[in-house]
């Protein structure tokens, strides 16, 4: 696995949930399916399907929030009904792997990132975007932020 530090801006339209961070491996590919059927109310939509997560801070820390979309190309002025336009650019630490390793890849980059004495930022959003493969796998793509 390669990891890097990168500074990334992201634009993406999409459904804000909230839960347990226990429920969030069953809750948001419920959400991103919800969204799936409304691509086409999109406007400047990517196939680039992305979630954000609401780091988990402390062990007593079990409610977070998500939200499940699509990568937009650029600016939308107004989202579809229920759906939210979020912009963020941040630094992060990255790594890429397929989506049935997600657990070791996420263990993974939180070493490296601390291996290499970066501050993890609690502030924002973990980023995912996902990518089919053409033998019906998925690529995950992982964005932990970190302070610069």
């Amino acid at each position: 696995m390669s990891y890097t530090k990168v500074k990334r801006e992201f634009k993406l339209v999409g459904i804000k949930g909230s839960g347990e961070f226990a429920n969030f491996g069953s809750e948001v590919p419920l959400q991103a399916k919800e969204v799936l059927k409304r691509a086409d109310e999109i406007q400047n939509r990517t196939n680039i399907e992305i979630a954000l997560f609401e780091p988990k801070r402390n062990r007593d820390h079990l409610v977070g929030n998500y939200f499940v979309g699509l990568i937009v190309s650029k600016l939308v002025n107004e989202a579809p009904s229920g759906m939210e336009y979020i912009e963020t650019d941040k630094e992060y630490a990255t790594t890429r792997g397929t989506i049935s390793n997600v657990e070791s890849l996420h263990s993974s980059l939180l070493k490296w990132i601390e291996e290499k004495g970066y501050e993890r930022d609690l502030d924002s959003f973990i980023i995912e975007t996902y990518h089919p493969l053409e033998n019906g796998e998925e690529e995950i793509e992982i964005y932990l932020p970190i302070h610069s």
